[in-house]
């Protein structure tokens, strides 16, 4: 399936992940793409290489600060601007919300959220030159309700639902779509480094710690893994979405349902 050949991916907050899993299911679909981080290390650059040479794509690695307004936008012009735009770069911080950190809260709303308005105002006017483009914003199942102890993760995630239907709103006739995706819980290099530590804090085997306190919220009882968000973002940039705009796909097991 090489449905995106010719076209350029940015994808933010990519070298591991989540958004290297929709990396990776753009390249394959034919999409060259641009991998991203804060970091510039040797093994960013070498991801870029190694999918660029499994997949016959042409595969850039750029840093760029997702926390800075300018690094944001100057990330697409140093990428040549994009036809597709997938907004994943993320943090979290978990606290009460009379202890939260005021830097945790202002750093997790501007890469958690901002970061996706500046990057998508910076990409627009090109794909509007166009007459084509899809923006995919990765939000979570904490975009569309709550938990207690993530005020900010929980009020950016929202911040970005909204974002997306204003963006699919303007960018409605033009050849653009702007959906989002809203993961529950992924199975990510982070969240598997999580476990061991749930398993000696709750006294469970790795099973029981899943199923009861990681997934508890989950009706699935599974996580969903990288190529699973990686999938639907590839599809929401086939002619099959055309007509798919300003909404939400849940990735989430069911959470969203209860």
């Amino acid at each position: 399936m090489t449905h995106l050949k010719g076209r350029r991916a940015i994808v933010t907050g990519s070298n591991s992940g989540i958004g290297l899993g929709i990396a990776e299911a753009l390249a394959a679909a034919g999409a060259d793409v641009v991998l991203n981080s804060f970091t510039d290390a040797a093994e960013d650059h070498a991801l870029a290489a190694d999918m660029a040479k499994r997949h016959g794509v042409a595969v850039t690695y750029i840093q760029a600060d997702m926390s800075k307004a300018d690094q944001c936008r100057s990330l697409i012009e140093r990428a040549g601007g994009c036809d597709i735009l997938v907004n994943n770069a993320g943090i979290q911080y978990v606290a009460k919300i009379e202890e939260f950190p005021v830097e945790k809260w202002d750093a997790i709303i501007a890469i958690n959220m901002s970061s996706a308005f500046h990057c998508t105002a910076a990409a627009l006017s090109g794909m509007y030159a166009k007459g084509w483009g899809r923006v995919v914003n990765v939000a979570s199942a904490h975009g569309l309700t709550a938990s207690p102890f993530k005020s900010a993760y929980v009020a950016a995630k929202h911040g970005v639902v909204g974002l997306t239907k204003v963006t699919a709103l303007e960018a409605a006739g033009k050849g653009i779509t702007c959906n989002a995706i809203c993961p529950g819980y992924v199975l990510t290099p982070i969240v598997e480094k999580q476990i061991p530590d749930q398993m000696k804090t709750h006294n469970m085997d790795r099973e029981t710690v899943i199923k009861e306190v990681m997934l508890a919220r989950q009706p699935s009882g599974e996580f969903a893994t990288t190529e699973q968000v990686g999938g639907i973002a590839a599809f929401l940039c086939s002619a099959a979405a055309d007509q798919i705009t300003g909404t939400t796909i849940s990735v989430d097991g069911g959470w969203t349902a209860l």
